[in-house]
């Protein structure tokens, strides 16, 4: 009887410890997998093949029929500019103006001399529960090659709406992707059509996050500004 006792007890034992080293073992797989997984997702629904237009999002070009896709870049765009802007302030927007193609002073966030204000990875604009005297909106246009935007819509871009704190623009929350094992942030590829405060055009795309000592905070973008108020980014026919 007692030998079948410490049978017993030695098959619980083994078994118990059998347990316990497999439960080990998944948690250890699933703290190394569980992140790469999370990473691979993200990534694959941040790249713009799988950010497919929303209900009601107007196509690039404002025509009705489908457009072949380009096969090289027009010659005659308007200039691509380039501009980093310091944002890394935790309490203070950075405000942008893209008709004068540089950081602007505002005291009065209901001035329409801004059109993109910045503070950190946050991105609002000028336009909607923001100032409800400007006209900016956004378009994620989800192309990642941006010299091949020629014009942009004309309506249906998304206003900044109000949160329990304060406004964002839907547009532009993850305009950014974040890396779960290296905790940093990378600019997604999108081109965002953008309608400024005074109701002009403008395509945007986002580069990169960090500053030139590798602080956080500067933010990358290049865009193309129509100051005529067109949506095409072509320069006029000569004669």
């Amino acid at each position: 009887m007692l030998k079948e006792e410490q049978t017993l007890k030695k098959k619980n034992l083994w078994r118990n410890l059998f347990l316990l080293n497999l439960c080990i073992s998944l948690l250890l797989i699933g703290l190394y997998w569980v992140p790469i997984k999370m990473v691979q997702l993200e990534n694959f629904v941040d790249s713009p093949s799988v950010n497919l237009p929303k209900e009601g999002v107007v196509p690039i070009s404002n025509t009705s029929s489908v457009q072949p896709a380009k096969s090289s870049t027009p010659s005659n765009l308007l200039e691509t500019k380039l501009t980093v802007i310091n944002a890394s302030s935790e309490k203070n927007w950075v405000y942008f103006d893209f008709s004068r193609g540089e950081v602007v002073e505002i005291h009065d966030k209901t001035s329409l001399e801004w059109d993109l204000a910045f503070r950190r990875s946050k991105v609002i604009s000028n336009g909607g529960a923001t100032n409800k005297f400007g006209k900016a909106g956004l378009i994620n246009l989800g192309l990642p090659n941006f010299d091949q935007v020629v014009d942009v819509p004309t309506n249906n871009y998304t206003p900044d709406m109000s949160t329990k704190t304060e406004t964002e623009n839907p547009i532009l929350l993850k305009w950014y992707s974040y890396n779960y094992l290296t905790h940093k942030l990378s600019a997604k590829a999108n081109t965002y059509a953008m309608k400024t405060a005074d109701s002009k055009y403008a395509k945007v795309k986002f580069l990169n996050f960090y500053c030139a000592n590798k602080e956080t905070g500067c933010i990358k973008m290049q865009y193309v500004y129509q100051d005529n108020g067109s949506n095409q980014f072509t320069k006029p026919a000569s004669g």
